[in-house]
């Protein structure tokens, strides 16, 4: 069963949206778009953030347009397996995160590819973690668009929430007139 997205009970996690990468993905300019929404976003809230980069010695770092808005001392965590909860350091830094930033059972993912490395860890966050899955589904991208189509579809099956990153910004938000809904409405229009 589905629980709402709030800020109090939520994280984000980033996976492997990374230079050279990002260059054979379908939809390359939406889910650089829509990262860098959600990433304002998580920190016009404060939402802790974990960021995971694929093999980033021969696939490149985390794209310049959105390494500027991660915190300076993020740990970026660097792997080779699909999953990022297989990922070694994973499970340090995400009860670090958790306990670090008080309860959270609600995981935003966004990243590439959606039909591997998002799939998997969604997956294993659910079976692992017992967390809700939020997808947010116009930040993650494949090669084609038939794979993305059908990772989408599947993680829905999963449980997962599958929605577009405009949802997961008002969702956050919960009303207008904060603050942070004048802070974030410049990128929603």
């Amino acid at each position: 069963m589905y629980k709402s997205i709030t800020a109090d009970s939520s994280f984000l996690l980033m996976i492997d949206i990374q230079e050279r990468l990002i260059q054979a993905m379908f939809n390359k300019d939406e889910i650089i778009k829509n990262s860098i929404r959600i990433l304002t976003a998580a920190k016009e809230f404060s939402l802790p953030l974990m960021v995971s980069e694929q093999y980033p010695q021969g696939i490149g770092s985390t794209i310049p347009e959105l390494k500027n808005l991660l915190p300076q001392d993020i740990n970026i965590i660097n792997k080779t397996e699909f999953s990022c909860c297989k990922a070694q350091g994973f499970g340090d830094a995400f009860l670090n995160l958790k306990f670090d930033s008080g309860t959270k059972d609600t995981v935003i993912l966004f990243g590439i590819e959606t039909h591997i490395c998002v799939l998997a860890t969604a997956i294993d966050l659910i079976e692992k973690y017992n967390l809700n899955v939020v997808i947010a589904a116009d930040s993650c991208g494949s090669r084609t668009e038939q794979n993305h189509k059908l990772a989408l579809d599947t993680l829905r099956y999963a449980g997962c929430f599958v929605v577009p990153t405009e949802t997961v910004i008002y969702s956050l938000l919960e009303k207008s007139g904060t603050p942070q809904f004048k802070a974030l409405l410049p990128l929603l229009k």
